[in-house]
């Protein structure tokens, strides 16, 4: 027994080491003719280790842990400074048949299960339908917990992408784009690029820990595969080297997000409605020359074109460039989105981010639909109080008419018995 549990795990070991030796095969992740001993040239703080992403993880859990101070102690005065207002809302009436149900079923009763809560409650449909309104409204998030998350973005953002520029500009790659291929991959890695590899890293990672829990806006799966796609990415491009071309893709979409996250920060304040429209102005045109443009004439022209002039084309190779590819396929989809704002804006009615900040695209309008009721309800008491007084006038009238037709008909019969005498 015990010599077949020793060649079990001898077995499973050699078949770890296969899959390892697998997926590590040199030709996925270098040109033809390099091998991993040509990477062993460089001394091993200037080689990207596949081990050195372990420390993201850390990372990562530290950015969750920053994020909570700082929404929790640096966001509130901000907001104040920016008069950052929480809007007014109803709460739904105590109810603890329906409270069950939306907790445990459904938001969003249908038709047949609204007709089933009637009974089970003891009230009308439209008294359930505002029930589930109100109650939908109570969950939605607060303008405080919106603008904590877009400042706590913007501040890592405008920090990144200094701090990103001010260890690429003075890199000959940053000019001109065919250094970035020139000895790859045999090409030694800064301690400076490291770092802001793995901090950019730690951070996408702590919004992919925290996604459960952010306000989830109409792009909520396109925000799940930016992340995804940003993290393989990023650590593809580590282990295969691929770090010059990496820090000028991260640099440029940095560049971009302060704008956006900025216009968020104004939108959510009051009084500051010119500011945000003229950051949102400048962020449409950034994003639409940075991300339309930028990246797939300079980016991806470079990956695809510039590199296989110094190597054969490879594994890696087309896995780098297929990430890229759905990074652009998102900036297709989010620059839909902005032409739409800049439409809207051009005719005066932009209001909101068409991402939306809302959970849904129903709970958008619950505020209005209950806004409605309000007012129906106004109305009719309204109309009832109208109706009333237009009784009273009536009344008064079918009096006066008969007291008339009483005097009238006595003057008549005096007059009558008058002519008699």
């Amino acid at each position: 027994m015990f010599l077949c549990s020793g060649l079990t795990n001898s077995s499973l070991q050699q078949s770890r080491m296969d899959l390892l030796s697998d997926v590590w095969r040199q030709d996925y992740w270098l040109p033809p003719g390099v091998t991993w001993k040509d990477m062993e040239q460089l001394a091993d703080s200037d080689r990207p280790r596949p081990q050195d992403l372990l420390i993201a993880l850390p990372l990562a859990l530290g950015f969750v842990g920053l994020r909570f101070i700082f929404e929790r102690f640096f966001a509130p005065p901000m907001g104040r400074c920016l008069r950052v207002k929480n809007r007014l809302q109803m709460t739904a009436p105590p109810s603890p048949k329906l409270e069950s149900f939306y907790t445990k079923q459904s938001r969003q009763p249908t038709q047949s299960e609204i007709v089933a809560l009637m009974s089970l409650c003891g009230k009308t449909q439209r008294q359930i339908e505002t029930w589930f309104r109100l109650r939908r409204n109570q969950d939605r998030p607060c303008q405080t917990k919106k603008f904590g998350e877009a400042a706590w973005r913007f501040f890592f953002y405008i920090t990144a992408f200094m701090a990103g520029l001010a260890c690429l500009i003075d890199k000959p790659w940053f000019w001109d784009r065919r250094e970035c291929w020139r000895q790859y991959p045999v090409q030694p890695m800064e301690r400076a690029h490291y770092w802001y590899y793995m901090l950019e890293l730690g951070f996408y990672g702590s919004l992919l820990l925290r996604i459960s829990v952010d306000i989830k806006r109409k792009d909520f799966r396109e925000q799940v595969i930016h992340h995804l796609a940003t993290i393989f990415l990023l650590s593809f491009s580590y282990c295969a080297n691929y770090i010059r071309i990496g820090t000028l893709v991260m640099l440029l979409h940095d560049s971009s997000d302060i704008l956006l996250e900025s216009a968020k920060m104004f939108n959510y304040g009051t009084g500051w409605r010119k500011t945000c429209d003229m950051l949102f102005v400048v962020f449409a045109v950034v994003f639409l020359v940075t991300r339309l443009v930028i990246f797939p004439s300079k980016i991806i022209h470079t990956t695809l074109m510039l590199s296989i002039e110094v190597f054969e084309p490879f594994v890696g190779y087309y896995f780098f460039n297929v990430l890229l590819m759905v990074l652009q396929a998102l900036h297709i989809f989010w620059a839909g989105l902005i032409l739409r704002m800049v439409y809207k804006f051009l005719k005066g009615k932009l209001e909101k981010d068409e991402r939306s900040d809302e959970e849904s695209e129903v709970e958008e309008e619950d505020e209005d639909k209950v806004g409605e009721e309000s007012a129906d309800q106004e109305g009719d008491y309204s109309w009832e109080r109208s109706k009333d007084t237009l009784n009273s006038k009536l009344s008064m009238l079918t009096n006066s008419c008969v007291l008339n037709n009483l005097t009238n008909h006595r003057a008549s019969v005096a007059d009558r018995m008058r002519k008699a005498q």
